[in-house]
């Protein structure tokens, strides 16, 4: 009875926990259920697993989903997703919301695409979220920073695009958006309880300032902005930020000084703000810290390319307490000696301050740097001798000292040095041999010896140097041949040896040099043939042999080098064809063999050459047709076959080279017509087409090319009328000379053309006088019809009225003044010539006769019966009244002098006709001589001619001065010259004589010169003053000078500074003209004096 009690009560007890625990299964099976479909959802949308990693995501498994891949599950609830660096790729479905206990979701360095889902925010316990590292596109959805556990989000490395203008939540402590598409402002909307410690905004398109607000965030340990569009200055509460470790805003347009309290923040190690627009001095602070302040914590400086001037020494002697690694102002504008005290900082590994303006010796103190692993001082004034107390660096791998003015022999204890990896003293003013002992500087990788005064040979131990990969010693004055072991090189990369004087054969012992890339060997004696060896480098990619005495066949060894993308050997004497296998050549992109003596016709497979931007053949003794094949050269910049014998005509389908931008055929047989299909090309800027045997007519679709800027159809035998728009571009006769049927301005006027005019001058005449006789005939009728009416009447009248003596004094009076004196005429100081004359010369102010346009009118050519040629200006309509325009006239009439324009007449008369007669200038003015100078050879300024066209400025201006007349528009344009090529000073005193619009009174521009011209304070008082006439003149001078119009530069720069950039750093050949620095300088002065 008892068993029996006891069994029912076990079996009770069982049915209850059975019960209870299917309710919890049940339950619990409903959760499970619902993150497995979510998680299937996903690796359905997952349509790349190059891996398997989802291979075991299998949903019968007793333990699913918490035992699969990636999945991280706490209670049976999934945690955590973490899938990275598993090469998937697919698209976020809105299933993953399932997941409601999701804490970390990390599918970075993968290959995910599309939207980031808007639904992610549903998951509301989510605390760190990584993509990083895909391809998600579209906007970063702003319900994402409604997640309120949110302390991590990283969507580094996409392509999100758009604004983000949500709130931040205060939980957030890691906020990385760098490299994707974002702009606008950016996301400074930060809670005030911010817990933020990171911000990478780096590498997107945001704008605007830096907020002062930044100062707020004072747990922000890294701020990286670097490469976005900010711009304004660096707001000092950036100092608020004590916990800030690295600040980085490199490349952006921040400017002004860079506060002294940011350097000072008490934790900072890393400050970098390369490629800005800072100036100023550089703070002390960035060398010792502000008094009272912690240890210095300071490491790595980078402020190089910006624009500060000066190194604010240290109050205390220059030498304080520094753990400095890495101190970069490269590319700033810094003048002065070489801080000495710098030198205190002895933790430094790297200091690089090239490209500034330092002058003087290095000093010798740079040799307490014992940590120093990398010194540049590249591109400075830096003069003396190198300082032997460097030896005592014994940890530098990098000295670059090139650019500067170091003199003496090549200092021998560098080849102490053991561990140098890279030294570059190229461009100095070293001279002597090169020591022997380099060679000992075994881990040597690069040398840079170019642009010196070394002779002599190059020793025998530089050619052990086993690491070499970069060796240039181009630009010296060596003797004898090319070291023949040179092939011991077996890592040389870059072999540079141009114009240093070598003669000789090439050596077959550089076909030894297997990692060869670039080999220039150009400018030197050498000649005979290429060796074999040399087609046998399969990493050859440049190959520069120009101006040597090279002979042979044109080598087909190069077609045999498949990664050669420049081959230039141009100006030797090499023979025989273009290799047809040169069309193997796929990776091409230079090929000249210009100024040689080739032969043959050009092969068709160079069309194969689909990389080709630049092909030069000029100056051969090639024949035949030109390859029509050339179409496919989609990339092709420039094609010069000129000075040749090509012949047939020049094939239309040179047209699809669309990138074509000069294109010279001159100087060859081609014939045929110029093909029409050449004004598709809208990159062209030069076309040369002269001396070759052209026929038919200029197309007019030539006038459409707006982007060229030089054009030579001259010795040809094109016929016809030149298009207006072409003639008025480039209004040089000699680019279309020699055509015997072509004319039309710059040219002759054209026959047909003259005789149209002609013809209906004389319909025009016969018209008013035949009209002229009907009237006549009417008039005689009507008088004689009433005569006969007037006796008829005298028969019928006995007495006859007599007529008013008053009336007939009136009407005499009346008949004279409209007859002499009453009316307009044209008023001429000495010539006697009539407005009718001068209407007739200017065939009625025909457009074709139009010499030039300004805002004062249109100035016409007017040629008179008797051969004399002079020039009318019209004056724009609004003129003043004729009393006071008749007074300003007869006074600039009597202003004269042999270098301004003299006024020979005038005329007023209704309705509002004004006309000045002024001497013609035959040949054009300034402005046009200085483009024609810099355009064409044969046309280069020379010293005598700058010399006499400023003076005869500057004695025009002077003289217009000492009649208290002001220019107010001193430019190229309004320079003429006579046919002696006197300078006449143009477009003066005009302003008086016509009435200023509306708009050109409130327009300060229009009223006080031209736009590059005009002196600051004229455009800011609105009135041209003596002063502001002496400014314009000297922008013409620098013109002259420099050959660079003044509005060619951005908009921080004017010519101005320009010029008084490249003095500062003593850039005289960038300055000049080229043809000025070959100016003997004695002459020159004798020429100035004179």
């Amino acid at each position: 009875m008892e068993v029996r009690a006891v069994f029912l009560s076990l079996l009770t007890l069982f049915t209850f926990n059975l019960l209870v625990s299917s309710s919890y299964a049940q339950n619990h099976s409903a959760i499970t259920l619902s993150e497995i479909r979510a998680l299937t959802s996903f690796k359905r949308s997952v349509f790349s697993d190059p891996l398997g990693a989802l291979d075991g995501w299998d949903d019968s498994t007793p333990s699913a989903p918490c035992d699969w891949r990636g999945i991280v599950c706490y209670n049976h609830r999934v945690r955590e997703l973490l899938l990275p660096r598993l090469q998937l790729g697919g698209r976020l479905t809105d299933q993953l919301t399932n997941l409601r206990e999701l804490r970390k979701l990390s599918l970075h360095s993968n290959k995910f695409i599309g939207s980031i889902p808007d639904s992610l925010s549903q998951c509301a316990l989510l605390r760190a979220v990584y993509f990083q590292h895909n391809s998600f596109s579209g906007k970063l959805p702003p319900s994402i920073f409604n997640l309120t556990n949110l302390q991590v989000l990283n969507v580094g490395h996409n392509y999100l695009s758009d604004r983000i203008t949500a709130v931040i939540p205060p939980s957030l402590r890691f906020l990385d958006l760098s490299s994707n598409d974002f702009s606008g402002d950016m996301p400074w909307n930060f809670s005030v309880q911010s817990q933020l410690q990171l911000i990478n905004f780096s590498y997107n398109r945001f704008s605007g300032e830096v907020p002062a607000s930044i100062g707020n965030f004072q747990q922000l340990e890294f701020l990286w902005l670097d490469s976005n569009q900010l711009y304004g200055t660096l707001p000092s509460a950036i100092a608020n930020c004590s916990s800030l470790v690295h600040f980085s805003a490199e490349d952006n347009k921040l400017k002004g000084l860079l506060p002294g309290s940011i350097v000072a923040v008490p934790n900072l190690q890393v400050l970098a703000l390369s490629r800005n627009r800072l100036s100023g001095p550089v703070p002390e602070t960035v060398f010792c810290k502000s008094p009272g302040s912690r240890t210095p914590s300071l490491r790595i400086v980078q402020l190089g390319f910006n624009e500060f001037t000066k190194l604010v020494k240290p109050r205390n002697n220059g030498t304080c307490a520094s753990v400095m690694e890495v101190l970069d102002f490269q590319e700033n504008h810094i003048h002065g000696e070489f801080p000495s005290w710098l030198t205190s900082s002895t933790t430094l590994r790297i200091l690089d301050v090239s490209g500034n303006f330092f002058t003087g010796l290095l000093p010798v103190e740079i040799g307490n740097l014992f940590n120093l692993q990398e010194l540049r001082v590249a591109n400075n004034s830096l003069t003396g001798s190198v300082p032997n107390q460097l030896l005592q660096c014994s940890l530098l791998k990098v000295v670059d000292f090139e650019g500067n003015q170091f003199s003496g022999k090549l200092p021998i204890f560098l080849s102490q040095m053991r561990s140098l990896k890279s030294m570059s003293l190229g461009r100095n003013l070293f001279f002597g041999s090169i020591p022997f002992g380099f060679g000992n500087i075994s881990g040597l990788e690069m040398l840079n010896l170019s642009g010196n005064n070394l002779t002599g040979t190059v020793p025998e131990d530089i050619i052990r140097l086993g690491n070499l990969t970069t060796l240039n010693l181009s630009h010296n004055k060596f003797s004898g041949e090319i070291p023949k072991g040179l092939s011991v090189l077996s890592s040389l990369v870059d072999l540079n040896l141009s114009a240093c004087g070598f003669s000789g054969m090439i050596p077959g012992t550089i076909g030894s040099l297997m990692k060869l890339k670039y080999l220039d060997l150009s400018k030197q004696q050498l000649s005979g043939e290429l060796p074999i060896e040399f087609f046998g480098l399969p990493s050859l990619q440049v190959v520069a042999l120009e101006e040597n005495r090279l002979s042979g066949d044109v080598p087909e060894g190069f077609s045999s080098l498949v990664g050669l993308k420049s081959l230039n050997l141009r100006s030797n004497e090499f023979t025989g064809r273009i290799p047809s296998t040169y069309g193997f050549l796929h990776s091409l992109v230079v090929l000249s063999l210009s100024h040689n003596r080739v032969s043959g016709m050009i092969p068709v497979e160079l069309g194969n050459c689909s990389d080709l931007e630049v092909l030069q053949l000029r100056s051969n003794r090639l024949k035949g047709n030109a390859p029509g094949d050339f179409s496919r050269l989609s990339h092709l910049k420039e094609l010069d076959l000129s000075s040749n014998k090509l012949d047939g005509e020049i094939p239309e389908q040179i047209s699809k080279c669309s990138s074509l931008t000069s294109l010279s055929l001159d100087g060859n047989q081609f014939s045929g017509t110029i093909p029409d299909s050449l004004s598709n090309l809208s990159n062209l800027t030069s076309l040369n087409l002269s001396s070759n045997r052209l026929s038919g007519s200029i197309p007019l679709s030539f006038s459409n090319m707006s982007s060229l800027k030089y054009l030579n159809l001259s010795r040809n035998n094109l016929g016809g009328e030149i298009p207006n728009a072409i003639g008025s571009r480039f209004n040089d006769a000699s680019l279309f000379s020699k055509n015997a049927e072509l004319c039309g301005k710059p040219l002759r006027e054209c026959a047909n053309v003259r005789t149209i005019k002609q013809r209906k001058v004389i319909l025009l005449i016969a018209m008013v006088v035949g009209g002229a006789c009907v009237f006549a005939v009417f008039c005689c009728g009507y008088i004689y019809s009433l005569i006969r009416w007037w006796q008829k009447l005298r028969g019928w009248v006995t007495g006859e009225k007599k007529r008013s003596p008053a009336r007939a004094s009136s009407g005499a009076d009346q008949s004279h003044g409209s007859g002499e004196n009453g009316g307009p005429k044209l008023v001429m100081f000495n010539n006697k010539i009539t407005l009718a004359e001068t209407l007739e010369a200017t065939r009625q102010f025909d457009e074709e006769n139009v010499l030039s346009r300004g805002r004062n009118g249109l100035v016409f050519k007017a040629t008179f019966q008797d051969g004399m040629v002079l020039s009318i200006r019209r004056l724009v309509d609004g003129s003043i009244d004729e009393a006071t325009f008749r007074k300003e006239a007869e006074f600039l009439g009597k202003v004269r002098h042999r270098n301004i324009t003299v006024l020979r007449g005038y005329y007023a008369g209704p309705p509002d006709l004004r006309l000045l007669v002024y001497d013609y200038m035959p040949n054009g003015n300034l402005a046009t001589l200085i483009q024609e100078a810099s355009h064409q050879e044969g046309h280069m300024l020379n010293w005598p001619m700058l010399h006499l066209i400023a003076l005869g400025i500057a004695r025009g201006l002077a003289f217009l001065h000492s009649l208290s007349i002001v220019h107010g528009d001193v430019k190229p344009q309004n320079v003429l010259f006579d046919a002696d090529f006197e300078a006449h000073l143009s477009e003066f005193g005009l302003d008086k004589l016509i009435i200023a619009t509306p708009a050109e009174a409130s327009s300060s521009s229009t009223l006080v010169g031209t736009l590059g011209y005009v002196a600051p304070e004229a455009v800011i008082t609105g009135e041209p003053t003596k002063e502001t006439d002496v400014y314009s003149f000297g922008i013409v001078l620098l013109e002259i000078l420099t050959g660079r119009k003044p509005v060619m530069f951005n908009q921080d720069e004017d010519i101005v500074k320009w010029v008084k950039k490249q003095l500062e750093k003593g850039q005289v050949s960038e300055l000049l003209e080229s043809g000025l620095l070959e100016l003997d300088p004695e002459s020159l002065a004798l020429t100035c004096i004179l």
